[in-house]
């Protein structure tokens, strides 16, 4: 964490805009949203850090005819600080292009404002279905929906867990909803009994574990992101708690390890629609750069999916040239078709990402292991 903080911070006061660089060649900015401070933080340094490799690798190899850097805007994850971020990226006429937002909320309350003015978002890791459904004209992702997620998780809780009543917890959120009534519709039609519930984040789970408990549910499943996953894992763990334990891409992060504790993480399940570049075999030369232009760092959630949008916009630079302009940058992004990392980056013309497979992560000997897509994993 600290690693990725110092890093992150020491690229930010690197970028800059204007026309023109020091030697005169024309100079486009790509602007970035998402938490870069906060609870949640870390899910937004790996998205920024895919930026930034993508960003570094273009300029030193792509034989561009001009530069690219990078303006971020940090929105702390919360929907209240969604516009002020976005208005500021908004504000500084270099920027062509924002990857971003990276959570579902602040993309709901930012994407007006994109929209009003043109300027073109990719968020790499925004989920909730709804976004592209709201009427947003400058907006696409390159991660499924949790309609894609929902579904995967549901089917893997009643075909691999085998659960026979779940109890599904969301924050309250854009997010957490989103993907709870996915995950709900699912288990409905699996047969599976369910109890839903909600609760804004606290500090102090014990209550709701209590009622978890209560319920006699042989599985939790729960909506929302790592930190406050870490608690109510605790929670559950602290009351003897013995069935499964889930969550979605939200929690798919190391700090979830660290901040539940080892020991009580050990054992829980996280399902994302995102693979992990790390054991990927087809990812290696992405790993590489990452490490290189990061620290030594290894990609992290989203960090793939941010480097696939980033370069997404790239190839339409790269297509325009010097005389590219927000207006050209938007009208042109709908027919990128290219392989990524993650998978291949195709629109549909709403704005999602074309296909998606659902994976599932288990905590094993304090790491996340990837157990395989849900499709792999499902007995006939």
């Amino acid at each position: 964490m600290v690693a990725g903080l110092a890093m992150v911070g020491a690229a930010l006061t690197a970028c800059g805009g204007g026309d023109s660089n020091e030697a005169g060649t024309k100079e486009f900015l790509i602007g970035f949203q998402g938490p870069l401070s906060g609870e949640n933080q870390q899910l937004g340094i790996n998205a920024y850090n895919g930026v930034l490799t993508a960003v570094d690798l273009a300029n030193r190899t792509g034989g561009l005819p001009f530069t690219l850097r990078i303006v971020a805007s940090d929105d702390q994850g919360v929907p209240e600080q969604g516009p002020t971020a976005a208005q500021k990226l908004i504000d500084n006429p270099d920027v062509v292009a924002v990857v971003g937002p990276v959570f579902s909320a602040p993309t709901k309350a930012s994407e007006p404002l994109y929209s009003q003015t043109g300027l073109l978002s990719v968020s790499p890791s925004a989920t909730a279905p709804a976004l592209t459904d709201l009427g947003f004209t400058s907006f696409y992702r390159v991660i499924a929906p949790d309609t894609v997620q929902g579904a995967g998780a549901a089917e893997y809780l009643a075909k691999v867990v085998k659960a026979k009543r779940v109890y599904s917890l969301d924050d309250r959120s854009e997010y957490g909803t989103g993907l709870s009534g996915a995950v709900e519709r699912g288990l409905k039609q699996a047969g599976v009994a369910y109890t839903h519930d909600g609760i804004n984040p606290t500090k102090d789970y014990t209550s709701q574990a209590t009622k978890i408990m209560a319920d006699g549910a042989d599985a939790v499943y729960y909506s929302g992101y790592y930190s406050d996953f870490a608690l109510l894992t605790k929670a559950l763990r602290s009351k003897g708690y013995d069935g499964a334990i889930l969550s979605g891409d939200g929690s798919n992060d190391d700090q979830y390890i660290r901040q539940a504790g080892a020991a009580n993480a050990e054992g829980t399940l996280i399902t994302c629609p995102c693979s992990d570049a790390n054991t990927d075999p087809a990812a290696t030369g992405f790993v590489s750069e990452y490490k290189k232009v990061n620290s030594g760092l290894k990609p992290g959630t989203y960090s793939g999916e941010a480097y696939d949008a980033t370069n997404a916009i790239i190839s339409v630079l790269r297509k325009l040239g010097t005389g590219a302009s927000r207006e050209s940058v938007l009208a042109d992004f709908g027919s990128v078709d290219f392989p990524g990392v993650t998978k291949r980056i195709r629109f549909e013309r709403n704005g999602d990402v074309q296909g998606s497979t659902v994976y599932v992560y288990q905590v094993k000997d304090g790491q996340r292991v990837v157990l395989g897509p849900v499709s792999s994993l499902v007995k006939p």
